[in-house]
């Protein structure tokens, strides 16, 4: 998973290359992910892979959130930086389960319940797997 130091030395990448547009979404990774640390820090926990792809999401959220207003009044040349911005956080997170994962790791569980699916993914895949997808899939299994 992503570190504060590889988005760091991303940050410095985009600034060696004079790609303002990059430092910023990074300062801005940069800065919610500090935050995350510190609030992690005083409950005495550590960042999870699963902390970080919500930080992930919530700042691609926030910028197609923006995105869609700058569309509605149609500036065009902010939404064009965002899309850049956005494709530049999508690199950063990890390969979601796709279907068929799903349905192996819960064929291997004793527990087939909604629940007991629920639980399996979201302490040992928590981060990998879209928890929607998880829901769907688990769903197929009931009243096999």
């Amino acid at each position: 998973m992503i570190t504060l130091i590889d988005l760091k030395k991303a940050k410095m990448q985009a600034l060696k290359e004079h790609d303002s547009n990059k430092q910023n979404v990074l300062g801005v990774l940069i800065g919610a992910y500090q935050k995350a640390e510190i609030d992690k820090r005083a409950k005495n926990e550590e960042m999870s892979d699963a902390d970080m792809v919500s930080l992930l999401n919530k700042t691609l959220k926030e910028l197609e959130d923006e995105k869609t207003m700058y569309a509605s009044a149609n500036r065009l040349d902010d939404v064009k930086n965002l899309d850049y911005q956005i494709g530049i956080v999508k690199t950063y997170m990890p390969t979601m389960m796709s279907e068929d994962d799903i349905k192996k790791v819960i064929d291997g569980l004793a527990d087939k319940s909604i629940k007991g699916i629920m639980i399996a993914f979201k302490t040992k895949y928590a981060g990998k797997a879209d928890m929607g997808l998880v829901s769907k899939v688990a769903k197929s299994y009931q009243g096999k």
